[in-house]
């Protein structure tokens, strides 16, 4: 017996990074795992590899920004799997900004949030009655950023992060009496694809960490299967910062305090 035996889990941009590794640790604990990306051959592959390995996967294409496509998603997944139990909001969009915010384009800005934080809204919305008919296994678990909380830069990209972080707040309060827990994990720098191209500045980011070492999508996918679990039966509404330390250190400013008081 596996801590997620008979339960049917859907998750959003799943076919790389840490939605990749999601779906593959809930698949190795016994869940059914449909595997969304907006690039059908990505889903499909990993849930391929995932029925390779023994595990139950399926792969559906689905882009978050259009209302249809969710809708069909999270019909496949009931149909398929006789239920739904999670829902892992995975899927995000993070254009690179101009050095002045004024110049920002309004097709980035707006695309950020159609991604993060609108196709959250919408996958939630079309989930929500099968997460609640669940039997209080039902459990929603959005991946936001360290970006709600300090500045790190992409300004469109944190505030959706950010709002993110507050739709998990109230729905958890309005979700709790449905027998849904709503919680959200917040990432650190993850070593994933998504450095593709940006390999020296990921060299060097390593030592603004107190733990010493970037994220694996491993490390947040350990964060997301215990939210959904029934080890967090009496947790609900909560931000879960998995960062290696980032947010509660400063690891620049101490460094410089170090060496003045070495002179």
């Amino acid at each position: 017996m596996t801590r997620f035996d008979g339960y049917g889990v859907l998750i959003s941009g799943a076919g790389q990074g840490i939605g990749e590794a999601t779906a593959r640790r809930f698949a190795a604990e016994g869940a059914k795992v449909l595997v969304t990306d907006r690039e059908p051959e990505r889903a499909e592959r990993v849930a391929s590899e995932i029925r390779k390995g023994g595990g139950a996967a399926l792969a559906q294409g689905c882009d978050v920004v259009d209302r249809a496509a969710v809708e069909a998603a999270v019909a496949r997944a009931v149909e398929s799997f006789g239920r739904l139990d999670v829902l892992v909001n995975n899927a995000y969009a993070c254009h690179a900004e101009p050095a002045l915010f004024e110049e920002t384009p309004d097709e980035s800005w707006y695309e950020d949030f159609e991604v993060s934080l609108h196709g959250a809204f919408r996958c939630v919305r079309a989930a929500l009655p099968h997460l609640a008919a669940a039997g209080g296994r039902g459990a929603i678990v959005n991946i936001g950023s360290v970006n709600a909380e300090r500045h790190f830069g992409n300004h469109a990209y944190s505030a959706a992060k950010a709002g993110l972080a507050s739709l998990t707040r109230t729905l958890a309060v309005q979700c709790a009496p449905r027998g849904v827990r709503v919680n959200v994990v917040e990432p650190g720098t993850v070593r994933t694809g998504a450095w593709e191209g940006r390999e020296t500045p990921l060299d060097a980011l390593p030592a603004h960490y107190p733990m010493g070492r970037l994220g694996e999508p491993e490390d947040i996918a350990a964060a997301v299967t215990f939210l959904a679990s029934s080890d967090a039966a009496w947790i609900t509404g909560v931000t879960l910062p998995v960062d290696g330390g980032l947010l509660v250190s400063n690891m620049a400013m101490r460094r410089t305090m170090d060496g003045a008081a070495v002179e």
